[in-house]
Formats: C-alpha cells, structure tokens, sequence
C-alpha cells in the first residue's frame, strides 16, 4: 500500500491504470449524456444506473489504484471492467480503431489492468 516507487515499471503502470480513469469519471459526472446515450445504444436495461455505478468504480478504482489500496481486487475488477467496455464499444461501434470509435481502447486498458493484477 502507498508504493510510489516510479522506478518500478509495475508499481508506475498500476499508477497510471488508476489516474487514467479519474478524468472519465469526471467526464460523466459533469456530462452524463454521452455514457448514457451509449449505454441505450448497447442495450444495457436501466442505463442510467449503468451510468451512476460505473461513475462510482472509476471513482473508487481509480483511487485505489493511484494510492494502491486493495490494488489486485480492484485491478482485477478493473480488467472485466473494460473487457465488458470493450465488448460494448463494439457491439455500438463495429471497428477497432479507437480513433474510428473502435474498441482498441478499452481493450489496451483491459491488458494494463490485468498486468497490475497479475503483478501484484
């Protein structure tokens, strides 16, 4: 807990897994139209909770992973996380690249993340 040693390629790659999802969970709390649009998009019932729950981990994961607190439970967590983003964004989107709207993203975040867990 509390590892900030920067020299260690892991401990600098579960820092950045954590920050990365603070501006998206600031994003849908200043703007929650867009997740919300894309979670009617991909079919998901209810998908404003979709969009309150998701908020909340991206709070908590991200936190937890920057301060790493219960780093391989929510690394873990993080990494189905994305995978479900990553089926998602191409059930709406049908591409790859993200630059395309594709799922490339999600996806490279979803192999950061289980890098962390595994590590750890």
């Amino acid at each position: 807990m509390f590892d900030f040693d920067f020299s260690n390629g892991y401990v600098l790659l579960r820092i950045i897994c954590g920050a990365f999802m603070l501006p998206q969970a600031f994003a849908k709390i200043v703007n929650s139209a867009p997740a919300l649009a894309f979670f009617v998009k991909a079919g998901y019932p209810k998908p404003h909770l979709f969009v309150l729950f998701i908020t909340a981990f991206e709070c908590i994961a991200g936190v937890g992973l920057v301060l790493g607190i219960q780093t391989v439970a929510l690394a873990w967590i993080s990494t189905l996380f994305m995978l479900v983003a990553t089926i998602s964004d191409y059930k709406v989107n049908k591409a790859w690249l993200w630059t395309k709207g594709g799922c490339e993203y999600p996806l490279f975040w979803c192999l950061c993340c289980a890098i962390v867990a595994a590590h750890d």
